[in-house]
C-alpha cells in the first residue's frame, strides 16, 4: 500500500482519540498596531494600536491542536484567580470535543505574554508570571484530578513550560500512574534535567534543548542521534525525538534511528509549532498508529502550521489534504498492489459504502479498445479491481512470443488510466481465484464472450453479484496490432 495511503487510515483513527494534557497554561496576547514615530520621552518607537486579541497558549496550545485534530480530549491545570484566568477558561471552553478541570489557586497569577507586533515586526513581549512550585494543597488536589481522570483516556500529555505546575516529585507521581494503566506519557520537556521525566514513552526537545540537556554537539545528524540516545538511556526514557525546525526530526529508539526531511514548504512563524507536534503525536499513539507513522504524521502537521502566521493550529483537514496531494503524484504506481494489500483497500472502500467493479485481461499492447472497456467498466461502479495476467500465464495463454511488455510495464501503462483504481497481478490462466477474494460487486466482460463461459460466473450467482458484458470498438486486439505492424515490416 502507497505511505500517503497508509497514512491517510490512520489519520482517520483520530476521531477514536482521547487525550488527557496536564501543564502549564496561560494566555497568549497579541497587540496590532502601527509605527510612524519614536517617542519623545525616549527613543522608543510608539505604536498606534489598531486591534488586539487572546488566544490560549503553553499546554493550551497543545489542546486548541488536539481541538483542530478532532480529538477527544481533557485538560487539567491551574490558573490564578484573576481575569485572565477567567479568560482562559472561558476560551478553553469554546473548544469542541475538549472537557477541562481548573483549580483555582488564589496564590498565584495566571501566567500571561503580550506580543506588541507593528506590521510583521515583532516590536516586544511583556510576560507576567509566576515561577514559583505549587503549594502542597493545590498540588495534592491536582493529583488527585488526573488520577481520578486518567482510566479515561489513551494517553497523556505533560505540557511543561517551568511555571511550577510540573515538579519532580507530581511529574514522577503522573508517569508513574500512566506506566501502571498502560498508558504511553508524551511529555514536552523543559530545562536541562530530563530525569525529571524518566518513564516517559516519548519525549520532544527542539535542537537547542537537546544540545543543553545532553551537553553534546548536535551539529550534524549523526551527533543528533548520539545526543538523542544518550538522553534516553541516562534518563530512562523510552524514545527521543527531536525537531530540527526547518531539517525535519530525529527518531530514537531502542532499535536504532531514524531521520525525517521537512514538509514545510515555506516557513513564516515557528511560534507553537512544538505544541502541533506534541498534539499530533499524543492523537496518532492514543489511536494506535505505530511510532514511526505517528511521527510522520506530526512532521506534516508542524510543516503546515510553521506556513501560518501567529500561534497557527492543523486542523485535521490540512494534514489531510496534504496526503491526498502526495497520494496523487504517486499515484500510477501505488495502483499496483499486492493481494493482501489490495484487499485491505477494497476493505476500506467498502467501509465508505463505494461499489466495487472488477475486470481481467493481459493488456499486453494497450489500444483503443481496452481504453474504451476499461472506461466502461468503470461507469458500472465507484472503484475498478483490474486482474492482470502474470508473464508466464500470458505465456500459456499465448504463446511463446508473447507478452511483448513485460509484467510491470503493463501494470504501469494501467496505473497511468484515470478509470482504474488498483492492479492486482495473478499468476493462473484465469482470474478465479482472484475473484472469490474479491467478491466484485459488479464484474465485467467484453461482449465477444457468452455470458455463461465468463470466468467467476457462478460465483458472483451466489451472492447475487452482477455481471455486465460491455460493447468492444471493433477491429482493435494486441492481435490484430502485432499482425499490422508485421506485415508493414515484412
Amino acid at each position: 500500500m502507497n505511505n500517503m495511503e497508509t497514512l491517510d487510515i490512520e489519520l482517520e483513527k483520530f476521531q477514536d482519540s482521547s487525550v488527557l494534557c496536564v501543564g502549564d497554561i496561560m494566555l497568549d496576547r497579541f497587540v496590532y498596531g502601527k509605527v510612524n514615530r519614536i517617542s519623545p520621552e525616549a527613543p522608543v518607537p510608539i505604536c498606534l494600536v489598531s486591534d488586539e486579541n487572546s488566544m490560549l497558549g503553553g499546554a493550551g496550545n497543545v489542546i486548541r491542536n488536539l481541538a483542530a485534530l478532532g480529538v477527544t480530549a481533557n485538560f487539567i491545570g491551574i490558573v490564578g484567580d484573576d481575569n485572565a484566568g477567567r479568560e482562559v477558561q472561558s476560551l478553553l471552553s469554546k473548544l469542541g470535543g475538549i472537557s477541562s478541570i481548573f483549580i483555582v489557586d488564589e496564590a498565584r497569577s495566571t501566567t500571561v505574554k503580550e506580543r506588541v507586533i507593528s506590521g510583521a515586526q515583532h516590536l516586544i513581549r511583556v510576560d507576567r508570571e509566576m515561577l514559583v512550585p505549587l503549594g502542597n494543597n493545590i498540588d495534592s488536589k491536582l493529583r488527585d484530578a488526573v488520577a481520578k481522570a486518567i482510566p479515561n483516556y489513551k494517553a497523556l500529555v505533560l505540557s511543561d513550560y517551568g511555571k511550577g505546575t510540573l515538579s519532580g516529585e507530581t511529574l514522577a507521581f503522573f508517569i508513574d500512574l500512566a506506566q501502571r494503566q498502560d498508558i504511553p506519557v508524551i511529555v514536552d520537556p523543559k530545562g536541562i534535567n530530563y530525569s525529571r521525566y524518566a518513564g516517559a514513552y516519548l519525549i520532544t526537545p527542539n535542537l537547542m534543548e537537546l544540545g543543553l540537556a545532553s551537553h553534546f554537539p548536535t551539529d550534524t545528524e549523526d551527533a543528533i542521534a548520539a545526543a538523542a540516545e544518550h538522553l534516553r538511556k541516562t534518563c530512562s526514557l523510552e524514545n527521543v525525538l527531536v525537531t530540527r525546525s526547518s531539517s525535519g526530526m530525529t527518531l530514537v529508539e531502542e532499535s536504532g534511528v531514524s531521520h525525517f526531511d521537512t514538509h514545510a514548504k515555506e516557513v513564516f512563524d515557528v511560534s507553537g509549532a512544538g505544541d502541533t507536534v506534541v498534539a499530533a503525536l499524543a492523537a496518532s499513539i492514543s489511536a494506535g498508529v505505530p511510532l514511526k507513522e505517528a511521527v510522520q504524521l506530526s512532521n506534516i502537521a508542524a510543516g503546515i502550521v510553521v506556513g501560518k502566521l501567529g500561534t497557527a493550529v492543523t486542523w485535521r483537514g490540512d494534514i489531510a489534504e496534504i496526503l491526498l496531494q502526495e497520494y496523487k503524484s504517486s499515484l500510477a504506481d501505488s495502483k499496483l498492489a499486492t493481494l493482501n494489500e489490495a484487499l485491505a483497500r477494497i476493505k476500506r472502500w467498502r467501509q465508505n459504502g463505494e461499489r466495487i467493479g472488477f475486470t481481467n485481461g493481459c493488456f499486453d499492447i494497450i489500444h483503443a479498445g481496452h481504453t474504451k472497456m476499461l472506461s466502461s467498466s468503470r461507469a458500472t461502479c465507484d472503484r475498478l479491481v483490474v486482474g492482470l495476467n502474470s508473464d508466464s500465464s500470458v505465456k500459456r495463454l499465448k504463446g511463446d512470443s508473447r507478452p511483448i511488455n513485460n509484467e510491470s510495464a503493463r501494470a504501469a501503462v494501467l496505473g497511468a488510466l484515470y478509470s482504474v483504481d488498483l492492479i492486482v497481478i495473478f499468476e493462473e490462466d484465469t482470474p478465479l481465484n482472484l475473484i472469490k477474494d474479491i467478491l466484485p460487486d459488479v464484474l465485467t466482460k467484453g461482449a465477444d464472450y457468452e455470458l455463461s463461459s465468463v470466468v467467476g460466473i457462478d460465483i458472483l450467482k451466489e451472492y447475487n453479484g452482477e455481471i455486465r458484458l460491455i460493447d468492444i470498438e471493433k477491429d482493435h486486439s494486441t492481435t490484430k496490432t502485432l499482425a499490422k505492424i508485421s506485415r508493414k515490416f515484412d
